[in-house]
C-alpha cells in the first residue's frame, strides 16, 4: 500500500477551499471541481498552471520551500499540516521500505511514567502507537481486557490503533469514538509523512484499511494533525462513566515515543479514577497474599 504522495495530499486539500474562502468571484457556472481548480491555486500561489499539474502528477521533481509554503497560504493550512506538506515534498519517488527495530522506551520516560504512581493513569505510546508500558491504572482504564504484561514483549504489544479500530471492547469504552478515531487516523497520516520508509508503518495502515471501513473512510478523506492534548469520554465496565483530559509530555531523548497521562474532568470522574486506583491496589494486595494452606479434617 502506498501511503500518501504530495499530488494526493493538495488535491483533498484543493477540493477544500472554495473559490468564495480566497477571495475569488464565481460567475453562476456550474463548476465541476467542489473547491479550487488547478489554475486557480496555481495562480494565487504565483506558480505556472502547467508547473502545479506536473506537482499533482508527481512529475515537478523537487520543490523549493517557498513553493510550498504559498501553496499552504492558499490552501489555509496550519501549522501541523504545513509540516506534513513538506515532510511529502522531501519524499523520494519511490521509497525503500525498512523494517525498524522493535521500540524500546527510553530509561528517562519510564523513570517518569514510575514517578506518576498509581493514582495518574498514564500511557507510553511508541511511534506507530504500540504501547510501549503503562502503569496499572493506565491500563485499567483504557484496556483492562488485555495481559498488563503484553507491553514487555514486543510480539504480544497492544496497538491502540488495532484495538481502536478493530476491537469491539475497546470501541465499546469510548463515548466520543467517533471524534477519537478522526484524530487517530490524522496523527497516523502524519507519522506517515515523517517516516515514509517504516515498512511497519505501512503494513498497520495497510491492515487497518483493508479490515476496518471506517478507517478506511476516515483515510480517504486526507485529515492530518497532532495528538498533544483532547478529551475521552469513557463508559467504563467497573467504575462507570469517566470523562478525562489526555495530555502527551514527549522526551527530547527519544521524540518518537509519547507519555500519555490522564486526569479528571470533574469531580464525578476523580471518584471514579480514585476508585481505579483502589480497586487496582486491592488486586494487587489479593495477588500478591500467600495462599492459605487448607486444613485437613483429624482422622
Amino acid at each position: 500500500m502506498e501511503l500518501e504522495s504530495l499530488g494526493a495530499f493538495l488535491k483533498t486539500r484543493r477540493d477544500r477551499v472554495t473559490p468564495a474562502d480566497v477571495g475569488l468571484r464565481a460567475y453562476g457556472t456550474a463548476r465541476r471541481v467542489p473547491g479550487l481548480r488547478r489554475e486557480e491555486l496555481a495562480q494565487l500561489a504565483g506558480v505556472s498552471a502547467g508547473y502545479y499539474t506536473r506537482l499533482e502528477q508527481g512529475q515537478a521533481g523537487t520543490v523549493s520551500r517557498q513553493v510550498l509554503d504559498a501553496l499552504a497560504r492558499v490552501l489555509r493550512l496550519d501549522a501541523v499540516e504545513t509540516a506534513h506538506l513538506h515532510n511529502l515534498a522531501r519524499q523520494p519517488a519511490a521509497p525503500r521500505l525498512v523494517r525498524p527495530r522493535p521500540e524500546a522506551p527510553h530509561p528517562r520516560v519510564l523513570a517518569l511514567l514510575a514517578s506518576l504512581g498509581e493514582t495518574t493513569p498514564a500511557v507510553v505510546l511508541g511511534r506507530r502507537g504500540d504501547v510501549l508500558a503503562w502503569n496499572r491504572t493506565g491500563h485499567a482504564l483504557v484496556a483492562e481486557h488485555v495481559d498488563f504484561d503484553a507491553p514487555g514483549d514486543p510480539s504480544t504489544r497492544p496497538s491502540v490503533p488495532r484495538m481502536f479500530f478493530l476491537d469491539p471492547h475497546t470501541r465499546d469504552l469510548y463515548r466520543n469514538w467517533a471524534e477519537l478515531a478522526r484524530i487517530h487516523v490524522a496523527y497516523l497520516r502524519l507519522t506517515a509523512g515523517r517516516y515514509p520508509t517504516d515498512a511497519r508503518l505501512v503494513e498497520l495502515i495497510g491492515e487497518l484499511a483493508i479490515r476496518s471501513g471506517d478507517f478506511a473512510t476516515l483515510w480517504a478523506q486526507g485529515d492530518v494533525a497532532d495528538c498533544t492534548v483532547g478529551r475521552m469520554r469513557l463508559r467504563h465496565p467497573t467504575v462507570g462513566g469517566v470523562d478525562v483530559d489526555y495530555q502527551v509530555w514527549l522526551q527530547p531523548d527519544s521524540p518518537d515515543h509519547r507519555l500519555e497521562v490522564y486526569t479528571p474532568n470533574d469531580s464525578a470522574s476523580a471518584d471514579a479514577l480514585r476508585l481505579l486506583a483502589r480497586q487496582v491496589a486491592d488486586r494487587r494486595e489479593s495477588e500478591a497474599a500467600p495462599a492459605v494452606p487448607s486444613r485437613r479434617p483429624a482422622s
